[in-house]
């Protein structure tokens, strides 16, 4: 019970618009909770949708409960795929994941998988993350992709950018509520020997096949790309905080829910208030996970397009949309300048005619003047 697996459902639960989605999404398992059911709960608030409360299925599936079944990388598929989780496509259209299309069939299933390398030519996501049949999945950087304790300075500074995007720092850099729900969800490694244990595990893993220097490296350079990743990202959340702070986009109607704001939430997925705020999220959640993941499951073409390059390109319409938005809130105030000073001047006049009227000897002055245009009027007529 110690893998994320097993608190699947506990961190989907505390994410913080599953409330405010429909039922049949998470209890009935039509969305996230048809993936997160897998995770230990009791009954509460299962009576209307009851069907799915165990979780071992999500893997032996019913009827045949067959280890053989649960021993294929397809096993997986159903949840690690698609836009938010795409192990799957990552896996498949790797070179690793090539010999087990074009060699698995031949390999023996009924073998346990501490005997997996007997008969595997490759890996499977099984034999990786569940070596010698252990179930308790994790790895060092999680879904989040993030570590709490950070030893490298410059790193450290776009992390923080990125925990007040995920809520658990607020904008001064001190931990929210947030933060005490991310460790026991396992969303976020909070020591470096917390992280460095699955590290250290999947180093040995990698081992059965590749050298250790050459696991290392690999590794390290996910570990890379991922601070590349955070780098881009990290600065397109500082874009949008600063026009929630100069008040150029609107304070949302759920400001009340926001522990970072003027930070945004991307932990509120697809419920933003702002078109920037959901480009945000996409970039967080489908391309900023896809560049250090597809990069630890070796795939060079996931990486590069599914990852990185759609990565820079939202970083760049992001900065657009900041000076579009920055140009629309200066014409707006220069033209509420322009007519206050309209306004003012007619005033003004008005005032100074007024003063006029009130002036000495204006009303004999305005009297000869009547007189005298009557008297031109009355010669006209004659």
């Amino acid at each position: 019970m110690g893998g994320k697996h097993s608190i699947a459902w506990t961190a989907f639960q505390v994410m913080p618009t599953t409330k405010d989605q429909p039922k049949e999404l998470m209890e009935g398992q039509k969305g996230c909770g048809g993936c997160h059911k897998m995770g230990a709960k009791d009954e509460t608030g299962w009576d209307e949708y009851h069907y799915g409360v165990v979780g071992c299925d999500s893997c032996h599936t019913r009827h045949s409960f067959s280890v053989e079944e649960a021993r294929r990388p397809e096993a997986c598929m159903t949840c690690h795929q698609g836009f938010d989780h795409a192990q799957w496509e990552m896996y498949s259209t790797s070179k690793h994941g090539a010999i087990y299309l074009t060699e698995g069939d031949n390999w023996d299933w009924s073998a346990p998988l501490s005997k997996a390398k007997e008969s595997y030519t490759g890996p499977t996501c099984q034999m990786c993350h569940m070596s010698n049949g252990d179930h308790n999945v994790i790895t060092s950087w999680g879904f989040l992709g993030v570590r709490v304790e950070e030893p490298n300075e410059e790193w450290a500074d776009d992390r923080a950018t990125v925990l007040k995007s995920y809520g658990v720092l607020d904008a001064d850099g001190n931990p929210t509520a947030r933060f005490d729900l991310v460790g026991p969800a396992k969303l976020a490694r909070l020591t470096m020997d917390e992280w460095n244990a699955p590290r250290e595990k999947m180093i040995a893993i990698c081992g059965d096949c590749h050298s250790e220097k050459f696991a290392r490296i690999s590794l390290e350079e996910g570990d890379q790309m991922l601070r590349e990743a955070d780098r881009v990202y990290a600065e397109s959340v500082e874009t949008v905080a600063a026009l929630h702070r100069d008040g150029i986009l609107p304070k949302p109607d759920y400001i009340d829910e926001l522990p970072s704001y003027p930070y945004p939430d991307v932990l509120r997925f697809y419920d933003q208030s702002t078109s920037i705020e959901e480009d945000l999220w996409v970039m967080w959640m489908e391309y900023r996970m896809r560049c250090f993941q597809s990069a630890f499951h070796a795939n060079a073409d996931q990486e590069q397009w599914y990852g990185w390059g759609p990565l820079k390109e939202t970083a760049v319409k992001i900065k657009s949309e900041d000076k579009r938005l920055r140009a629309e809130a200066e014409l707006a105030e220069a033209v509420g300048s322009e007519g206050t000073k309209e306004t003012t001047g007619t005033t003004r006049t008005a005032e100074s005619d007024a003063g006029a009227a009130n002036a000495p000897g204006f009303g004999a002055a305005f009297l000869v003047a009547t007189i005298v245009t009557l008297f031109a009027l009355l010669r006209r007529r004659g």
